[in-house]
């Protein structure tokens, strides 16, 4: 029987599915692996199924190697380096589609939510500091008919679109670096500083890492409107976290809603200081079914690596 190492702990309906087929180890933490432990993973399991956090850098993949797959939990997956793991001979996977839609709709709830300074206003009704209802108390930013930008028109940043198009009237930009077509309103623009320039909302989607490490920054962020409001639910390394926080303590944006940070489970104090930040423990797929779903993705990369087929979802 193959060992199959599972780095986190997943839905019991997973779990159950992966034993019926192998011999597998679960990790009991939320730390993911380091680089040294990812490379003892790598030689004494025949598979992984890995996620978010787990350091497979180039270094893990030297030497010899038993693991065949890596199915990532995630459709991230810029923790693992893919070019190293091909010259290893070892195939990756990710869960792309099932995310989809849980992940659009934790953006929607940001943007509410910074824009409506809910996160706020429930902070001071459990503060019991709430006096009533007043014509002028905590005023935000209305949402619909607001112009929102799109960075990175994939399948999340176009599901975050149709949410504010249909559901919001909102007119739609977006900033993708190959040419997009999309099936409902919206107009791509030429660069990111015209996108950030142009829009009331900004939310970002585009994958981590690589030449998108910081590809949010102070220049980026500068040229927002001082009423804007930023929205990050693709990865932390996209944003530059320094200069995120120095535009919304100069008051250069108006607000930020964040699902994910560059070292997470760290979250900096900055953000946690100013009231016009909504912060998410990273929430984007949050949901039992559809955790469930990325599950069974990742372990039907494995079976049909274990079967001699090809990946369905092969990065």
């Amino acid at each position: 029987m193959k060992k199959l190492l599972i780095t986190r702990l997943l839905p019991t309906a997973n779990i159950a599915a992966a034993k019926a087929r192998y011999d597998v180890t679960v990790r009991d933490t939320a730390e993911g692996l380091t680089v040294d432990e990812a490379a003892l993973a790598l030689r004494d399991y025949d598979a992984i199924l890995p996620t978010l956090g787990d350091q497979f850098s180039a270094d893990t993949f030297a030497g010899d190697i038993r693991c065949g797959v890596l199915a990532n939990f995630g459709v991230g997956y810029n923790h693992i380096d893919t070019q190293a793991a091909a010259k290893a001979g070892v195939v990756v996977s990710n869960t792309p589609d099932v995310v989809t839609d849980a992940t659009a709709d934790i953006g929607m709830t940001l943007i509410l939510s910074t824009c409506r300074r809910t996160g706020e206003g429930e902070r001071l009704v459990r503060a019991d500091k709430w006096d009533g209802w007043g014509p002028t108390q905590m005023l935000g930013t209305h949402v619909t008919g607001k112009t929102v930008g799109i960075v990175g028109m994939g399948r999340i940043g176009q599901a975050v679109a149709r949410r504010c198009h249909f559901g919001f009237e909102m007119p739609v930009l977006y900033f993708n670096r190959s040419r997009k077509t999309v099936d409902f309103p919206a107009t791509q623009v030429e660069t990111l500083s015209d996108l950030m320039g142009a829009c009331d909302i900004v939310v970002v989607t585009v994958p981590g890492g690589g030449d998108n490490t910081h590809l949010i920054d102070a220049k980026a962020l500068a040229a927002m409107k001082p009423t804007g409001i930023f929205v990050n639910i693709a990865r932390g390394d996209v944003v530059d976290e320094d200069a995120l926080i120095a535009a919304l303590q100069k008051g250069q944006i108006a607000g930020a809603g964040l699902d994910v940070f560059a070292k997470e489970p760290i979250v900096p104090d900055a953000f946690r200081a100013m009231e016009n930040v909504v912060l998410l423990p990273h929430l984007g797929t949050a949901a039992l079914e559809v955790r469930e779903a990325m599950g069974q993705m990742a372990l039907d990369n494995i079976f049909a690596w274990d079967d001699g087929r090809p990946l369905p979802q092969a990065v």
